[in-house]
This record gives C-alpha cells, structure tokens and sequence, in this order.
C-alpha cells in the first residue's frame, strides 16, 4: 500500500516556504521535494517531526492508499 502525504498542500495554506522546513527540521530541500512528490517516504522519525511541526493528527498529513485488486 503506497503511502501518500498533504505535506506540500498543508505548508502551502500555512505559508512555509520549503527551504524554512526543511531547515527547521533539518534535512535538506531536495529531502522535502522528494517527500513532496511521494518519490520518498521520510523515516518514522522525521513522519512524526512533521506531524508535530504542523500540530496535526497524522492523518491530515499521511494517507495510506489500498492498492486496486
């Protein structure tokens, strides 16, 4: 089951560039592109920094998609 995010959708609404998060978390801009366009599932640890980052529950800002049969 391919996980996909709000994560760009989310920072967007709030008016976080991408640099900003990525520096306030720590990783690297081109971490947050990848995640961004679900080419890269960030670890558990950085998940739920930026579940904690936004102040959301985990589901507004990851989606477990079911794969078609």
């Amino acid at each position: 089951m391919p996980v996909k995010n709000n994560i760009q959708k989310i920072r967007k609404e709030k008016g976080i560039k991408q640099i900003k998060m990525a520096e306030d978390l720590q990783v690297t801009r081109q971490t947050f592109t990848a995640i961004e366009k679900n080419k890269y599932n960030p670890s558990l640890e950085l998940a739920l920094k930026i579940v904690q980052y936004f102040d959301l529950p985990i589901e507004e800002v990851f989606i477990l998609e079911e794969e078609e049969s």
